[in-house]
């Protein structure tokens, strides 16, 4: 706390952009800290994601209407909701901090307005990114394989995280809406509906026509597929117009809900100190 307050009362004009870099990082160590203090809670949110795989790989099975080999189909679905896991732990950290007025001690300090929603952005990423490359390296030991080069494996790693990275600016303005943490537990039962409303798990094409297209136009499935592509695994088929710019709106998707909602929860959490 010192120190946040120590920097921001050398803010000036012309080092405002250099203090906000300062402050979000303060922020981001703060969040990271939390790891070490709720081990159990990391260690589950990385296992669930491969719980889910290895079910739905082994056990459930699934699959419908896609042609060729089901996990490796199956892979890069569940690498696409795993964007989705975890949310809550971010909301429900968002929530706690606005009740025990963690977050108005942090304005009532000389620092960037926008810090500790930035702070919390980049530790989900890091979090993030590192689910990802456990489900990565889980998806190598049951067999899955991708079939195009570095760059397009890059690239579809891009496409997750800029998926992620939009639905957490979601979160975090949904979770200053509700406001209670155990308002934050019912807003979270939407992103079940939303992860398996997608080609995640199988084809549009098996689907009656109504529910194939609100899937194929749902943002989780323009990702999966612009993935599958990218992997040069077995896609959902198809021949709309969503899945065949699938690559398009796995951009434009992200980029237009973050253009959406960020600004609604920086103006929602600068609004609370009114």
């Amino acid at each position: 706390m010192s120190a946040i307050h120590g920097a921001g009362t050398a803010h000036g004009a012309g080092s405002k952009p250099i203090w906000a870099v300062v402050d979000s990082w303060t922020m981001t160590r703060r969040e990271l800290a939390r790891w070490a203090r709720q081990p159990v809670q990391v260690v589950v949110g990385l296992v669930f994601p491969v719980m889910m795989l290895l079910m739905f790989g082994y056990l459930i099975g699934g699959g419908q209407g896609v042609a060729g080999d089901f996990r490796a189909y199956l892979v890069p679905g569940m690498l696409t909701m795993t964007m989705a896991f975890g949310l809550e732990a971010t909301m429900l950290a968002v929530t706690q901090d606005l009740g025990k007025g963690v977050i108005d001690r942090f304005r009532s300090m000389p620092m960037n307005s926008g810090a500790v929603l930035v702070g919390r952005s980049i530790a989900d990423m890091l979090q993030s990114a590192v689910g990802l490359t456990v489900m990565i390296a889980v998806g190598y030991a049951i067999g899955w394989r991708t079939h195009e080069g570095f760059a397009s494996f890059l690239g579809a790693v891009g496409l997750l995280l800029l998926l992620r990275f939009a639905m957490l600016w979601v979160g975090i303005h949904l979770a200053m809406v509700a406001g209670r943490p155990e308002l934050v537990q019912a807003v979270q039962i939407l992103v079940w509906p939303v992860g398996f409303l997608s080609n995640a798990i199988a084809s549009p094409a098996s689907m009656p026509a109504w529910l194939g297209a609100i899937v194929e136009w749902n943002p989780m499935s323009a990702t999966a597929t612009a993935v599958r592509d990218l992997f040069d695994n077995p896609g959902a088929g198809g021949d709309s117009w969503a899945a065949t710019h699938a690559e398009l709106l796995a951009v434009a998707w992200p980029l237009a809900l973050i253009a959406v909602f960020a600004p609604l929860a920086v103006k929602r959490f600068r609004d609370l100190s009114r």
